[in-house]
C-alpha cells in the first residue's frame, strides 16, 4: 500500500513506500462533505445530507439548503431507538423510502436524496409552517405529467392500499372487541379459543397446528406494478384544481396539487381541508409545515393537541422509520418520537391512529437463544404456562403485509420441494455433479440437490461458485435463472455461466428470450420484461433461482420474488454480508442468516490480490497494512476538502489512467455524502469542469457528461448524455437509448463520475477513488467502508482526510441496527437447523 507524498501532486498513483491504511503518521486534516446514509445526520456545508442504513441521505439537516435540525428538533426525527436520521430538509421531492431505494441505485432525488427537494432558493416553504412545502426543483412540472410513468404505477399500488383500509374501516361496527388488534400467532389461538367456547369447533381440530402453508398471491401493496401492465390514470384535472384550491387557502404551493391528489386518492381536497395534516401523507413535507398548512386552514381551532394531528405525525414518524431501514418501531420509542414532536399525550395519539387503522401493533414474544421454555404452573388439574415476555411493536400495513407475505413464502419454498426423486434430477445425479466440483461449490450443490432454500456467503471472487451452480442445474435439465440487481451486475453472471443475457422484452410477447436458462435483472424478471416469464399460475416457469447481491434485498421485493416462485421450486440467496444492507426497509439476507432457517454454505474462495486482502481484514474489522507492488493501493493524504477534490480530479484525469493504465471512464470516484465541499455534487463538478466542460444548456448536462438514471425507485443505470431536443434528455444507459422528458431531468438525472457507497454496492470498476472528507467521519462505519474499497478491481486510491475516523470506524462501527419482525414471523413455521 502506498502513501502518497503531500507535496508530489503528480505522483498520485505512482505511489511510495508502504504504510498503514489507517493513515497513521499520515498529515490528514479535516476534508468536507456532509455524511451519507448510514444513519447519522449531516450538519455540516450548505446542504448537510442525513439517511439511513442504505438510504443515501433521507433528509438535509443544517445549512442554508436544509432547514431541518437534528436529534429531535423539527427538522429530524430520531426514531427505532438509533441515530438513523428520519427528518425531510426539504419539501416537494418524491416519496420517502421510494427515493431512499432509488438514490441507494443510483441518481435519486436532486437534493434531499432519499426524501425531498430543498428549502432555500429551491424550495420556499419556511420552518415556521408560514407556507406549505415547494414541489421537487420549486416548478412541480413532472408531478404534472399526465404520462403514463413509473412512478403513477407506483401510486397506483398506494392506491389500491389506501382503498384496502377504506374498506375495512367501513367495516368496523361499534367499538373494537378486545383482543381484535392482536396478530399472528396471538390472534389465531384467540379466534380458536372463542371457536370452541361457541361450540363451533371441537378442542382438537381447534388447536391442532396447520400443515405447510399453500402458494398464494402476494397482496397488492406488495406487487408493485410495473410499467408494461395497465395502471390506472393519475387524478383528473378537476379532482387536481380542488386540491390546488384547497393547497392555495392553506398557503401551500400549487405545484404540489397533482402529487397530493394522488397520494389521498378520491376526494382529496375534502379530506386535507377536514384534515390538514393530511399533507403528511405527501413525501417531502415536514411536520412544521403540515402545523403551518393547519393553521391557515384551522384558525384557532388549530392546536398540538388535536386528536388529527396525532395520527398524521404517528403515521409520518412510521414512514421515516422505514427510510431508515425499519419495518416497526418499538412501541416504547415511537411514542418518545412523537413527544419530540411536541404531540401532548403519544399513548392517545398511537392509539388513535391504530383505532382507525392507519398502523398495526404486534405482540412479539422475545425469545432468549438456549434459555429453557416457559414453565407450567399447576393449578386446578389444569397446567398453565408462564407467561412470556413480549415486545410490542408498532408498523404499517404495508411494510407488515410484505414481511408476513415474505415469512409465508419463503416457509413454502422450504417445504414445497418434492421428496421424490422421480419429480426432479436424481440424487445420483446431483452427487454425481457435485463430484466434479470441489470446495465450497459443491458442498453449495449437494445443499441446493437437497434443500428448497439455500444461503451463500462469499465476496467477489465467490461468485464463480453460484455461476457453477446455475451450469450445473441447467445441465440436469432445471429452469435455471439467475438474478441481479444491475444491469451491469447480469452481463457479468452471464459471462461466468456461459448463458444468455434475457434482454428486455420491449413488444411484451416474450419472444426472443431464453426458456430454459439465463440471466436478468430483479426487477425484470418481477415486471415479465426479462426472463422465463410465468406459467398459468402466474407463477415464475421456472425451477431455480438464484439471486445474487441478496442484502440488497428488501422486504417488498424479496416478498415478490418469493412469492411468484411456484411450488417445488428452488431459491438460492448469494451475497457477501460485509456490504451496506438494501435502501428500502429490512434486513433480509441477515435476518435469514441469523434465523438459521436452512443450509448456509460459506464460501473459502478469497478475493485475489492487495485489494483482497484488504477487504477481508476490514470484513473482520482491522485495518491492515498490504504489499501492493503494482500500486494496486495508493493512500493520498490531504489537509482540507479543497486539496481533497484536486488530488481527486487529478488522480482521475491524469494518474490513475498514466501510471495504472485505467481509462478515466473506467475510474469511479466514491464519497460518503452528496453534501459538503467534498461530496458528490463539489466532485461533480470539479470533474465535469475537467473532464467534460460546457455551459449546462439542458438542467446542467452537456453531451458527453456522464450520469446515473433513475426512471423509477430501485431502477437505476449509469450511462452517458448524447443530446437534449424538445422531447427531452437523450441518454444511453447500458447499451439502450433513454429519452428523459424535461419536467423529469431534474429529479431522475445527475451526474455520476462521482456516487456514494450506497449507489455503488452492487457495482465495480477496474479503478475506484475512495475519498474520505474529514467532516464526513460521522458517516463511516464497518459496511460502508467494507463497501466502498471493494469496488476496484484493479486499482483503489484513497483520499484519506478522516485521520483516525477511518480505523476506529473498521474497528468499532458495525452496520446500525434494524427493527424487523421475518425472524420471528418464520420460528413457528420453519425449525431453526443446527
Amino acid at each position: 500500500m502506498s502513501t502518497e507524498p503531500e507535496t508530489a501532486a503528480a505522483k498520485e498513483a505512482e505511489g511510495a513506500p508502504a504504510a498503514e491504511a489507517s493513515g497513521a503518521g499520515a498529515a490528514e486534516a479535516n476534508g468536507a462533505g456532509a455524511p451519507e446514509a448510514e444513519g447519522a445526520a449531516g450538519t455540516g456545508g450548505s446542504d448537510g445530507a442525513a439517511g439511513a442504513d442504505g438510504s443515501d441521505g433521507a433528509a438535509e439537516v443544517g445549512g442554508s439548503d436544509g432547514a431541518a435540525g437534528a436529534e429531535g428538533s423539527d427538522g429530524a426525527a430520531e426514531v427505532g431507538g438509533s441515530d438513523e436520521a428520519a427528518e425531510v430538509g426539504g419539501s416537494g421531492g418524491p416519496d420517502a423510502h421510494a427515493a431512499a431505494a432509488a438514490e441507494a441505485n443510483g441518481a435519486g432525488a436532486p437534493e434531499a436524496e432519499g426524501a425531498a427537494g430543498t428549502a432555500g432558493s429551491e424550495g420556499a416553504a419556511g420552518a415556521d409552517g408560514s407556507a406549505g412545502p415547494e414541489g421537487a426543483g420549486g416548478s412541480g412540472a413532472a408531478g404534472e405529467s399526465k404520462e403514463l410513468s413509473e412512478t403513477e404505477a407506483e401510486i397506483a399500488a398506494q392506491q389500491e392500499l389506501q382503498e384496502r383500509i377504506a374498506e375495512r374501516k367501513a367495516a368496523k361496527q361499534g367499538p373494537v372487541d378486545a383482543g381484535a388488534k392482536l396478530s399472528g400467532k396471538a390472534a389465531d389461538l384467540l379466534a380458536a379459543v372463542r371457536a370452541v367456547e361457541s361450540g363451533e369447533k371441537p378442542v382438537a381440530s381447534a388447536f391442532s397446528e396447520p400443515g405447510p402453508a399453500p402458494r398464494r398471491t402476494a397482496p397488492e401493496p406488495v406487487r408493485r406494478p410495473q410499467p408494461a401492465v395497465a395502471a390506472a390514470s393519475g387524478p383528473g384535472d378537476e379532482a387536481v384544481e380542488a386540491v390546488r384550491a384547497v393547497l392555495a387557502d392553506g398557503g401551500a404551493p400549487a405545484a404540489l396539487a397533482t402529487r397530493t391528489a394522488a397520494a389521498l386518492g378520491e376526494g382529496a381536497a375534502t379530506q386535507l381541508r377536514d384534515d390538514p395534516w393530511q399533507l403528511l401523507r405527501v413525501g417531502g413535507v415536514r411536520t412544521e409545515q403540515a402545523d403551518g398548512f393547519a393553521r391557515a386552514l384551522l384558525g384557532a381551532e388549530c392546536g398540538p393537541d388535536d386528536e388529527r394531528r396525532g395520527r398524521a405525525v404517528t403515521a409520518w414518524l412510521l414512514e421515516q422509520a422505514a427510510v431508515a431501514g425499519h419495518t416497526a418501531l418499538d412501541a416504547a420509542a415511537l411514542t418518545a418520537a412523537l413527544g419530540q414532536r411536541a404531540v401532548p399525550d403519544p399513548d392517545a395519539a398511537v392509539q388513535s391512529a391504530i383505532a382507525e387503522g392507519d398502523i398495526l401493533v404486534f405482540q412479539d414474544a422475545i425469545e432468549t437463544p438456549g434459555a429453557p421454555a416457559p414453565a407450567q404452573e399447576e393449578g386446578d388439574g389444569e397446567g398453565e404456562e408462564t407467561e412470556q415476555p413480549v415486545r410490542v411493536l408498532v408498523g404499517l400495513e404495508r411494510y407488515a403485509l410484505a414481511e408476513e407475505s415474505l415469512a409465508d413464502g419463503l416457509a413454502r419454498v422450504i417445504n414445497s420441494l418434492p421428496k421424490d426423486e422421480a419429480s426432479g434430477p436424481q440424487a445420483a445425479a446431483w452427487e454425481s455433479a457435485a463430484a466434479d466440483a470441489s470446495g465450497s461449490t459443491a458442498e453449495l450443490i449437494r445443499a441446493v440437490a437437497g434443500h428448497g432454500l439455500v444461503l451463500h456467503t462469499g465476496g467477489e471472487a465467490a461468485r464463480a461458485e453460484p455461476a457453477a451452480l446455475v451450469r450445473v442445474a441447467a445441465g440436469l435439465g432445471l429452469r435455471t435463472w439467475a438474478a441481479t440487481h444491475s444491469s451491469a451486475g447480469r452481463r457479468h453472471i452471464a459471462r461466468l455461466t456461459g448463458s444468455d443475457e434475457a434482454a428486455p422484452d420491449e413488444t411484451g410477447t416474450g419472444e426472443g428470450r431464453p426458456d430454459e436458462t439465463g440471466a436478468v435483472t430483479v426487477a425484470g424478471l418481477l415486471s415479465g420484461a426479462e426472463g422465463p416469464g410465468r406459467d398459468s399460475d402466474g407463477a415464475l416457469a421456472l425451477d431455480l433461482l438464484v439471486v445474487l447481491d441478496a442484502p440488497q434485498l428488501d422486504v417488498e421485493t424479496a416478498a415478490m420474488l418469493v412469492e411468484s416462485l411456484p411450488d417445488g421450486a428452488r431459491l438460492v440467496l448469494s451475497g457477501d454480508p460485509g456490504v451496506l444492507w438494501s435502501a428500502g426497509p429490512g434486513r433480509v439476507f441477515a435476518d435469514l442468516l441469523a434465523a438459521r432457517c436452512c443450509p448456509q454454505v460459506v464460501s473459502r474462495v478469497p478475493d485475489p490480490g492487495p485489494i483482497g486482502e484488504l477487504v477481508s481484514g476490514i470484513g473482520i474489522g482491522e485495518l491492515n497494512q498490504v504489499e501492493a507492488p503494482g500500486k494496486e493501493v495508493v493512500i493520498v493524504p490531504v489537509r482540507d476538502a479543497g486539496e481533497a477534490v484536486h488530488r481527486t480530479v487529478q488522480l482521475v484525469a491524469d494518474s490513475v489512467p498514466r501510471a495504472i493504465g485505467v481509462p478515466t471512464e473506467d475510474t469511479q470516484v466514491i464519497t460518503p455524502g452528496h453534501g459538503g465541499a467534498a461530496g458528490t455534487r463539489a466532485l461533480n463538478t470539479a470533474l465535469k469542469e475537467r473532464l467534460n466542460p460546457g455551459p449546462g444548456r439542458f438542467g446542467g448536462f452537456d453531451p458527453g457528461d456522464r450520469v446515473a438514471h433513475v426512471p423509477a425507485p430501485g431502477r437505476t443505470t449509469l450511462g452517458r448524455v448524447l443530446r437534449a431536443d424538445a422531447q427531452g434528455l437523450h441518454l444511453e444507459c447500458d447499451g439502450a437509448p433513454v429519452v428523459v422528458p424535461k419536467e423529469q431531468v431534474e429529479q431522475t438525472v445527475r451526474h455520476a463520475w462521482a456516487l456514494t457507497a450506497h449507489q455503488a454496492v452492487g457495482l465495480s470498476w477496474p479503478a475506484a477513488v475512495v475519498v474520505l472528507p474529514g467532516d464526513a467521519t460521522a458517516a463511516l462505519s464497518r459496511p460502508w467502508v467494507y463497501t466502498a474499497f471493494s469496488r476496484g478491481e484493479r486499482h483503489l486510491s484513497v483520499v484519506q482526510g478522516a485521520e483516525q475516523a477511518l480505523p476506529r470506524a473498521v474497528a468499532e462501527i458495525p452496520a446500525k441496527a434494524r427493527t424487523t419482525r421475518l425472524q420471528t414471523l418464520l420460528r413457528p413455521q420453519v425449525p431453526a437447523t443446527a
